[in-house]
Parts: C-alpha cells; structure tokens; sequence
C-alpha cells in the first residue's frame, strides 16, 4: 500500500469512526491537538490501521511517538 492510499484509509476511519471530518485531516495534522484525539483513540486509531497492513507488528511505544497524521503513516508503511 502506497502512502497516499493509506493517507486516504486513514482519513476514512477518522471519519467513519471517530466524527472528523476528512477534509480535516492532513499528513501534517497533529493527532492530539488537531484532531482533539485521546491515548485510548490512538490506540483503537492503529488497532483499526492494522487490517491494511497485514503481517505489520507496530511497537506500542514508537506509536506513542507519532504526533501527526504522517509520522503514523511512517510507522506503518517503515
């Protein structure tokens, strides 16, 4: 999956699952600030990320990490 697929899955889920609007979402949208996400969303954010990369194990703690909408994408195309 290319970035620009998964950029568009994501902005799918936030809409479909969390209320935000996709026009909203950008690569350089801060998920905490920006998108008013908590910890537990980020958490239901990547367990939901994961059916498009099957076989991708992502460390919990380098997720913490991940400010905005790119650096998530990073983790999971890297």
């Amino acid at each position: 999956m290319t970035k620009e697929e998964l950029f568009g899955k994501i902005q799918e889920v936030l809409e479909s699952d969390f209320e935000i609007d996709k026009s909203e979402v950008k690569l350089d949208s801060k998920l905490f600030e920006d998108l008013d996400l908590d910890s537990i969303d980020a958490v239901d954010l990547l367990s939901k990320l994961k059916q498009y990369m099957p076989g991708k194990q992502i460390d919990p703690e380098m997720f913490k990490n991940a400010k905005t909408v790119e650096n998530v994408i990073d983790l999971l195309i890297a």
